[in-house]
């Protein structure tokens, strides 16, 4: 009676495996239902027809137990991530008054792009045009192009 027991708790556990974490019918999908099919073959030849009727029902049933309760919706809110995305597509140079001659220091090393500071707070990526920049120099901004804004050392 052990290792039928133990191959439909293996088959089980397999079979769970394949709903929650492997996409697909896979090789844990086709293993788990192989060891509930051994279980009830086992059951049938060495134990007797009444012990395999019943654990044929019995594997019937807890499949089913599982998966009903794989498939409720709150066992996937548990396994979902919850977190809220609440970062902002940066705007263009011109909504953000930055225009030719406009100064700043840097933020990060211009390696040739980096993070600056402009004089009123305001935070923007931009390249260098005379190639590595330390943090903490003063740039000129001396070109803008659509997106891209183009800096120079003080």
């Amino acid at each position: 009676m052990g290792p039928v027991i133990i191959l439909i708790i293996v088959g089980l556990i397999l079979l769970l495996v394949e709903t929650l974490l492997i996409p697909g019918f896979a090789v844990t999908g086709i293993l788990g239902l192989a060891s509930l099919a051994a279980a009830c073959w086992l059951a049938f030849t060495r134990i007797g027809t009444t012990v395999g009727i019943l654990t044929v029902v019995v594997c019937i049933l807890l499949a089913t137990v599982l998966l009903v309760l794989v498939l409720r919706s709150s066992t996937w809110k548990k396994a979902t991530l919850n977190t809220k995305i609440d970062s902002k597509v940066d705007v263009n140079s011109s909504q953000k008054g930055i225009t030719v001659g406009k100064k700043a220091v840097t933020v990060t090393r211009l390696a040739p792009m980096g993070m600056v500071r402009f004089e009123d707070g305001t935070k923007a990526e931009v390249n260098s045009t005379e190639g590595f920049v330390d943090p903490g120099k003063d740039v000129e901004v001396c070109a803008v192009e659509e997106e891209k804004i183009f800096v120079k050392k003080l």
